[in-house]
C-alpha cells in the first residue's frame, strides 16, 4: 500500500504541474490569437482547437486531483442515517460504486479512443485526433484506482502516526 501511496503522490505532482502548464498555455494561446488578429488581421487556425483540447485536459486532470483530495462530487444520502459504527462501511461501498462507474467509463472511453484511431481523424497541426482524447480513459482509470484505494482505507484505516512531541 505504501508504494501505491508514493506513486499516487508522484502522480498528483505531475497532474498539478500539467494543470499549471496547460492553464498558462491556454492563456498565452488565447492572448496570442487576439493579439495576432487585432495587430495583423490574421488568425491562428490551430489555436481554437488547441484551447478546446486543453480545456478537456484541465477538466479531467482536475477531476482526478479532486478524487485524490476527497473533493469529488458525492451523493451522501446515507450520511443522514448512518451511525459511527457503519460510517466506514458506507463510505467503502460508496467508493467501490464510484470505482465501478469510473472503470466502466474508462473502458468505454478506451474503446472510443480506439475507434477514433481506426477512423484516422486529425486535429490541429496534423495531430491524430485520438492523441488528445487519451486523457479521458487514462484519468477515469486513475480515478477508479484512487476510489479503490479510498475504499480499502475505509475498511482498513491506517493508524495515526505517533505524535513526535
Amino acid at each position: 500500500m505504501k508504494s501505491w501511496e508514493r506513486l499516487d503522490a508522484l502522480l498528483a505532482r505531475v497532474e498539478q504541474a500539467l494543470l499549471v502548464f496547460f492553464l498558462a498555455l491556454m492563456m498565452v494561446t488565447a492572448f496570442s490569437q487576439i493579439a495576432v488578429r487585432n495587430l495583423f488581421g490574421i488568425g491562428l487556425t490551430w489555436s481554437e482547437p488547441l484551447v478546446r483540447y486543453l480545456v478537456l485536459w484541465v477538466g479531467f486532470l482536475g477531476a482526478a486531483l479532486a478524487v485524490r483530495e476527497g473533493r469529488h462530487i458525492t451523493i451522501e444520502v446515507a450520511v443522514l442515517w448512518r451511525s459511527a459504527r457503519d460510517s466506514g462501511t458506507l463510505k467503502a461501498v460508496s467508493h467501490l460504486g464510484s470505482a465501478v462507474v469510473c472503470s466502466l467509463l474508462a473502458y468505454a472511453a478506451a474503446r472510443f479512443v480506439r475507434d477514433e484511431a481506426q477512423i484516422g481523424n486529425q486535429t490541429f497541426l496534423g495531430l491524430p485526433g485520438w492523441v488528445p482524447e487519451l486523457i479521458v480513459p487514462v484519468t477515469f482509470a486513475v480515478m477508479a484506482l484512487r476510489f479503490l484505494m479510498r475504499a480499502a482505507q475505509c475498511v482498513h484505516p491506517h493508524p495515526a502516526p505517533p505524535d513526535p512531541a
